[in-house]
C-alpha cells in the first residue's frame, strides 16, 4: 500500500528530487503536499483501496506521513 501511495504523491502532486529517500515517516506536508494535494491523495486512495475517509478526519496526524495515511486507510476498513 505504502509504495502505490509513494508513487501517486510523487507523480502527481510533489516533486523531490529522489523520491526513494523519502522515508515513510518523513512530513509530506514539509515536503510540499497542499490542500488540493490531499484532497487528490485522498479521492486517489478511496478509489484505490476502495475506503471511505471522512473529511472530517483530514488532519495533518492522519495526512503528515505515509505511515500515518496507511494507518488511517486501514482504520477505515481497508481489508488488504
Amino acid at each position: 500500500m505504502k509504495e502505490t501511495l509513494k508513487n501517486f504523491i510523487f507523480a502527481e502532486l510533489i516533486y523531490h528530487e529522489d523520491p526513494t529517500s523519502f522515508g515513510d515517516d518523513d512530513n509530506l506536508l514539509d515536503a510540499g503536499l497542499d490542500s488540493m494535494g490531499i484532497m487528490r491523495l485522498i479521492m486517489f486512495a478511496e478509489k484505490e483501496f476502495g475506503v471511505t475517509l471522512p473529511d472530517t478526519e483530514i488532519e495533518p496526524d492522519n495526512v503528515g506521513s505515509l505511515k500515518s495515511l496507511e494507518s488511517w486507510i486501514r482504520r477505515s476498513g481497508y481489508a488488504g
